[in-house]
């Protein structure tokens, strides 16, 4: 009987919740994903390795390099070696194998052996897939712990496709993403970005069958799947896509891989490492690798060290003290010059803050690359309440003819539902702001409203009147009702210090003087 959805994610809660004698549950997600991802292989490699079997009852008296190459050749896409041979008691790096010695001392170290066995036998699939595994040291995580999550995930029904589909499977590993991210609050933000706000995202991007779709902060791989289901739902085969993704973490990487593997998606590429400094994916001449698609939502007001040389840099540099432009050259550079289009989530401060941002600002709307900018309402994300937006980029030239030489402004601040740690988007405040986006509107600007008082609020700005006002791209400017402008807490702090600083300064070079002239006492 087929798994129902409920059933495998009660189940692997279950196992998740046996953590909580050991870790907070901002660190479930470093043990549990490669736990169930490691049952997942055993399964599905037992299950072909079964059917192998059963389908060559009479090749008994195959040796077993002939046995090996038609089993690896026409049932298993991946290997699960022996870790122990030469002996009585041969095993594999199998689930099964070391949940029959669980009660033995050293279960970590044999967890991490078989764990790691299987990344080298498996080295174009599986490099590095599990992460760091520091969980597995006894000093980490006991035995004990260690052996009481393996049974209660044990009691999960097999995870092969011959027992539920992948469509289950993906979504109980997304079920527990969301879950660790509702339990660990802003810890959570780093790798999980809220489905809605991907879903709305990927749906503005429209990502069509064969094309490239690339995440520069991919965290958990949400965008790159979120594409591939839209895609799907569209009648198109979301297989068709070439994922890419770049991770700083290490473990998240591995949550990623694996939580694309989950939904059966293989064409993708997820390298490890930071984006900005060391970008991985590049031409053969060296240069940025471009996409068809770009998604990102990377961290917010990122100190960073900023380029000394670099062809990212259109227009400037971004400061040290955010590297959310930095972020937006990235993407920039990376569009494919045909039809690359880029859909980037920050925080409402690089829309109007100063300095070498705005420079940078007014050289992407000269060149006509920004398409729109999407307000969404505050307190959406785990990361952050601060309000955010969504930018849109299109490649040089390639706007639409009545999108060219200005940028669609979008209001739907108002649109959300207050859950229980968050606001959260519904799936009608979602088709009406891509109804927004999809618009016509009049040479002249004129601003529309879907759905009235509360609604989503819309208007297509000239280039000219957003160079009148500075560059400044604050949407209470253009959209009647916008809330009013709400700087993010970074920019706010940036401000103090400046402030500060300067009134130390002043006051010590009074007191200097006053000191020269012999007066005291003012130093209070």
């Amino acid at each position: 009987m087929a798994v129902t959805q409920q059933e495998i994610e009660n189940r692997l809660w279950d196992a998740a919740d046996e953590l909580r004698v050991a870790m907070p549950e901002a660190q479930y997600s470093s043990v549990v994903f490669p736990l169930m991802f490691w049952k997942y292989l055993s399964d599905t490699w037992e299950h072909h390795h079964q059917e192998f079997l059963d389908d060559n009852k009479g090749l008994e008296d195959l040796s077993a390099e002939e046995a090996y190459e038609i089993e690896y050749r026409d049932y298993q896409s991946f290997e699960i070696p022996f870790i122990q041979r030469g002996t009585a008691h041969e095993r594999r790096a199998s689930w099964s194998s070391i949940l029959a010695t669980i009660t033995q001392p050293g279960l970590g170290k044999r967890v991490r052996v078989s764990l790691q066995a299987i990344e080298t036998a498996n080295p174009d699939k599986f490099s590095r897939l599990f992460g760091s595994m520091t969980w597995t040291s006894e000093e980490v995580l006991s035995s004990e712990v260690l052996a009481s999550v393996m049974q209660a995930m044990d009691r999960t029904p097999k995870m092969h496709e011959g027992n539920m589909s992948h469509d289950v499977l993906g979504g109980a590993y997304e079920y527990l993403l969301k879950r660790f991210s509702d339990g660990s609050g802003t810890r959570a933000g780093q790798f999980f970005t809220p489905r809605e706000v991907v879903e709305l995202i990927v749906e503005v991007l429209n990502p069509k069958g064969f094309e490239s779709v690339y995440d520069p902060a991919c965290g958990s791989g949400g965008m790159l799947i979120a594409s591939a289901n839209l895609l799907k739902a569209r009648g198109g085969r979301g297989y068709t896509l070439s994922l890419y993704g770049q991770e700083a973490v290490l473990d998240t990487a591995g949550v990623a891989r694996m939580n694309l593997f989950m939904h059966n998606l293989t064409q993708f590429e997820v390298e490890v490492g930071d984006t900005l400094r060391d970008p991985r994916f590049k031409k053969p001449d060296g240069s940025i690798a471009q996409f068809d698609v770009i998604v990102a939502n990377p961290p917010y007001s990122l100190k960073w060290k900023p380029w000394t040389e670099d062809p990212r840099t259109l227009g400037g540099v971004a400061p040290q003290s955010s590297a959310d432009w930095a972020f937006v050259q990235h993407m920039i550079a990376s569009m494919d010059p045909k039809k690359g289009r880029a859909g980037v989530v920050l925080p409402h401060g690089v829309l109007f803050r100063g300095g070498q941002e705005a420079v940078i600002r007014q050289r992407v709307l000269d060149d006509d690359l920004l398409e729109a900018v999407i307000g969404l309402p505050a307190n959406l994300f785990y990361s952050t309440n601060i309000p955010t937006a969504i930018l849109v980029f299109r490649a040089p030239g390639t706007k639409a003819p009545e999108r060219q030489g200005g940028v669609l402004f979008i209001d739907a601040s108002r649109r959300f539902t207050k859950a229980k740690n968050r606001n959260i988007l519904t799936a009608a405040d979602i088709a009406d702001t891509v109804m927004a986006y999809h618009s016509k509107f009049d040479a002249v600007g004129s601003p529309i409203d879907l759905g009235g008082d509360g609604g989503v609020a819309a208007r297509f700005v000239p280039g000219a009147q957003i160079a009148t006002n500075g560059y400044d791209l604050n949407i209470g400017r253009y959209v009647s009702h916008a809330a009013v402008e709400q700087e993010d807490l970074g920019t706010l702090i940036d401000t103090y210090r400046v402030a500060r600083a300067v009134r130390q300064k002043v006051e010590q070079r009074m007191l200097t003087i006053l000191a020269a002239a012999g007066i005291e006492g003012f130093d209070e």
